[in-house]
């Protein structure tokens, strides 16, 4: 069990970041064993023949038989436009105790792959992250990046709505949130608990990880919990929509309509709705100039969400 202890003033220093370098990490696991990882079932069979140039020998010696992987895997993101090149540029300036440290937390020694000059390993860590990034991350991280910038402007409407209680109890069934008080389900059966202080608690949307996880030792409060919409995100959606709807609108653009009862990019709408990014973007333009969606940018999204006018005619025509 991990619990962090909120103050006053920590509840007002919660943040929301992604990490590029995260996702890597974490995607080990899945690697390793894909029947844990149902959703992105997807995501290994595009990239199975991409993944056998790897060098799985260093990726899979970054995890163990727990799932469990070292903590400069998952750093902390300063924001949610944090650019992996600063991360493995980090990475790779760490400095050696670090390294080995994380490592012997995880596998109670440094294992054998990275045994010798730390120098040495450190650059085999970065150049086979650097190649599973670009063979298989780069071509889907714009999808991968929408799913997860919409899961924060989604939690941040729940703060607003709701209050910071409802949106941390709804992060995962392994988190809870009482009285100031985080707790977390852990694999790990050492009790810790960790005051929050000045350092701030960051919450971290990932498209890798069940149940929700943070760091194995010591470091700065992080909570890793899995990201909505991701389990639609490589599978082609049909929404039902009301036959009155689509005469008016055209079947694509109510399927739109239907689909946005919480943002969403043009890209994810297109994977999810079997459409070019291009045509959803015309389609969008046009439900926006009609007043039935509002956009709003999000980083290098533009997010959708169906307007009170557009739920009313789902609504209306649906009756």
């Amino acid at each position: 069990m991990l619990r962090y202890l909120l103050t006053e003033d920590d509840v007002g220093a919660v943040r929301f970041g992604i990490s590029p370098l995260c996702e890597l990490g974490l995607s080990i696991r899945a690697i390793a064993d894909p029947s844990r990882f149902p959703l992105q079932v997807g995501w290994l069979r595009r990239t199975e023949a991409a993944r056998e140039r790897l060098d799985q020998v260093a990726l899979l010696a970054l995890i163990d038989e727990r799932g469990w992987t070292p903590d400069f895997l998952n750093p902390r993101p300063s924001s949610p436009l944090t650019r992996l090149d600063d991360e493995l540029a980090a990475l790779l300036a760490m400095p050696a105790e670090v390294f080995r440290d994380d490592l012997v937390a995880v596998f109670g020694q440094v294992p054998d792959v990275f045994a010798g000059s730390t120098t040495r390993a450190l650059r085999r860590v970065v150049a086979a992250l650097g190649q599973l990034w670009e063979t298989c991350f780069e071509p889907y991280w714009p999808r991968m990046r929408a799913v997860l910038e919409a899961d924060i402007v989604y939690r941040g409407r729940q703060v607003s709505q709701s209050g910071l209680s409802a949106m941390l109890n709804g992060l995962t069934s392994r988190i809870s949130y009482d009285h100031g008080v985080i707790e977390m389900r852990m694999a790990d059966p050492r009790p810790r608990v960790r005051a929050v202080g000045g350092d701030g608690l960051t919450l971290v949307p990932t498209m890798f990880t069940r149940r929700g996880s943070a760091p194995v030792g010591d470091g700065p409060p992080m909570v890793l919990y899995p990201a909505r919409g991701q389990g639609a995100l490589w599978e082609t959606e049909r929404v039902a929509n009301p036959a009155a709807v689509a005469a008016i609108l055209g079947e694509t653009r109510a399927s739109l309509l239907a689909a946005l009862g919480d943002p969403a990019s043009s890209t994810e709408l297109g994977v999810r709705l079997g459409v070019t990014a291009s045509a959803v973007n015309q389609h969008l333009r046009v439900l926006r100039d009609a007043g039935l969606l509002v956009s709003t940018r999000y980083g290098r999204s533009v997010l959708y969400l169906r307007s009170e006018l557009g739920t009313a005619l789902l609504t209306s025509r649906a009756g």
